[in-house]
């Protein structure tokens, strides 16, 4: 019975850490696994793994990750390499940069979304001729 459970592989989805309802951080956190934050966070976030922001979570941060599920609210621009779920009770403010994206219905997400996976594109809104043109009066 003993052996049984030393063989046992453990699921890489398990939670590494979790953050309570109660709980308030500011700072930088960068880890390995996975992560829940369900209390309120402020500052950045870098892993190449997954963060889940529970519905009673409240993230004003910068967060680069492998995935991110999102079921809370977060302020800040949110940077995965893998994807990004938005859950029916989120809300997210700020930009985001992900090769996928899942909005579910009821999600809130108010930003800009950059789903290229190239380098930052900066797009002219004005010809450069006409810039340069000498105002006539």
């Amino acid at each position: 019975m003993w052996k049984e459970k030393k063989d046992m592989k453990k699921n890489d989805a398990e939670i590494k850490a979790y953050m309570g309802e109660d709980t308030v951080f500011n700072g930088l956190l960068n880890y390995s696994g996975t992560v829940r934050i369900d209390g309120k966070f402020e500052g950045q976030v870098i892993t190449e793994d997954t963060l889940i922001i529970g519905e009673t979570g409240h993230l004003m941060a910068e967060i680069s990750a492998g995935t991110i599920i999102c079921m809370g609210y977060v302020e800040g621009n949110l940077m995965a390499s893998q994807k990004i779920e938005i859950h029916s009770t989120s809300k997210v403010v700020g930009n985001i940069k992900s090769p996928a994206l899942n909005i579910e219905l009821g999600g809130v997400f108010d930003g800009t979304c950059d789903m290229t996976g190239k380098e930052t594109k900066i797009i002219p809104l004005v010809k450069a001729e006409e810039m340069q043109a000498p105002n006539k009066t």
